[in-house]
């Protein structure tokens, strides 16, 4: 009887809104390669630190004061007087740099096995406007507690816009709200993270999967699925989102939320990376700290801004970092989307560029000394060298046959059943050979044969 009034309900919501079209069209009839590894969680954990951004920062709005006179004292009022409002505070705290960790991770893995490749342009375009969105919130965010570091930060970023010839200054002043960072940047730093900006992420969350599901997913060896499949339409090497990838998302998803508690429980500051000590102190104009820097996930353009002399190409250097990820698909011009199957030009630009935008975010957050400056731009030439160079190296490089079908992800399927049940062969030997088994009597004997019969081992 509830299962049928169930059924009456969904097919009276059928009718209305396509709940089950929905489900079986992205879910349990949209076929996923079945050799993801490891570096394809990051996207749903992406989603899932976006939500927990979007309900943290709901019920921080609550209780934040918008106003320079304020803005300070209201974030001490939550950490302090507010019932879990500390625990808000650092899940928010934590979340953004978690988000940014999950994201440049997710980055890298399209980097990795050419996610960004045909027929996956509009994807990686939508998902680079996505990263843009969340640099600016960040931003504005970031000024939001009205410390030093923030009040800085602000100042030194937003006059970067006055570099810009011609209308640099207005454009300077337009963004700050007054001559100065103060109450009127606030209130629109407030208002555009709070409502306008994460409306957009949204947006483009929902395009960047629709172009996701439309294009179908990647894999690690850069082959579609769509190619090879049976009589029924079904790829051959291709498995159902839901319940195998879900499953499997939550599991992760349970492994992060595990180390997301032990951050914020025993370390929200993270050594002054997270939260750096100079925001505990008021914002004070006429106090400049010693060593002003933006947050960590901004150092490596940072890092590209300082390493060139003249502020207005440093402006250009840094937008250009930027804005040539957004052309990647077709600076690439090699056939072969995964490094599986590339050869040792790729390989090598990319782990050269990988270090080199490790280094650039490591020395970004270093005072600047003469080493540190020759350091920065020489990882600012690897970096843009990867790009620039892209077209000859990627046409010219030797890459290896691809397979005809899909290869398993780590270990194959029948040699994990093999160890799982090899594994379940030791236990039972174990527990035969044990003076409690010895003593335990029939029933005992009997879940044994039950478990050998299930595996089929042999007595």
């Amino acid at each position: 009887m509830p299962n049928e009034r169930m059924r009456a309900v969904m097919d009276w919501v059928d009718q209305r809104l396509p709940v089950s079209a929905f489900v079986r069209d992205h879910l349990t009839q949209y076929y996923a390669p079945k050799n993801f590894n490891l570096l394809y969680f990051f996207g749903s954990l992406a989603l899932f630190v976006l939500v927990n951004q979007i309900v943290t920062g709901i019920f921080l709005a609550m209780h934040y004061k918008p106003d320079a006179g304020l803005a300070f004292d209201s974030i001490e009022y939550i950490m302090r007087d507010v019932k879990w409002g500390w625990l808000l505070r650092y899940m928010h705290s934590t979340g953004a740099s978690a988000f940014f960790i999950v994201i440049y991770l997710h980055m890298f893995r399209a980097l990795f096995y050419g996610s960004f490749k045909k027929p996956r342009e509009l994807l990686w375009l939508f998902g680079m406007v996505i990263f843009l969105l969340l640099m600016a919130e960040a931003f504005m965010g970031y000024l939001l507690p009205w410390g030093q570091m923030s009040y800085w930060g602000a100042q030194v970023i937003i006059s970067l816009f006055g570099a810009i010839p011609v209308i640099g200054e207005d454009l300077a002043t337009w963004v700050r709200g007054d001559y100065v960072v103060a109450d009127a940047t606030l209130t629109r730093f407030f208002a555009l993270h709070v409502v306008a900006i994460p409306l957009a992420i949204v947006l483009l969350v929902v395009l960047h999967l629709a172009a996701l599901h439309t294009s179908g997913s990647g894999n690690p060896d850069g082959i579609e699925i769509k190619e090879k499949k049976d009589a029924d339409g079904v790829p051959l090497d291709g498995i159902p989102l839901h319940p195998y990838y879900t499953v499997k998302d939550l599991y992760a998803m349970a492994v992060f939320v595990i180390l997301f508690a032990l951050v914020v429980f025993y370390a929200p500051e993270m050594g002054g990376y997270f939260l750096e000590h100079p925001n505990f102190e008021p914002a004070d104009p006429m106090k400049t700290p010693e060593h002003i820097a933006p947050v960590w996930y901004f150092t490596p353009f940072y890092s590209i801004l300082r390493s060139v002399p003249d502020k207005l190409g440093g402006v250009i250097a840094m937008g250009a970092s930027i804005v040539l990820l957004f052309g990647l698909p077709w600076l690439d011009r090699c056939q072969v989307r995964s490094i599986r199957y590339r050869g040792i030009y790729y390989k090598t630009a990319l782990t050269l560029f990988v270090l080199s935008f490790v280094g650039l975010g490591i020395l970004g957050t270093k005072p600047v000394t003469p080493a540190t400056t020759f350091l920065a731009r020489f990882f600012s030439l690897n970096y843009f060298a990867f790009f620039l160079l892209m077209p000859w190296y990627s046409l010219k490089d030797r890459t290896r046959p691809l397979p005809e079908r899909l290869t398993e992800a780590v270990i194959p399927l029948e040699k994990r059943q093999g160890v799982v049940w090899e594994g379940v062969r030791r236990a039972i030997a174990a527990v035969e050979n044990s003076k409690w088994y010895r003593k335990a009597g029939a029933r005992v004997a009997a879940c044994l044969d039950r478990a050998r019969e299930f595996s089929g081992i042999e007595k």
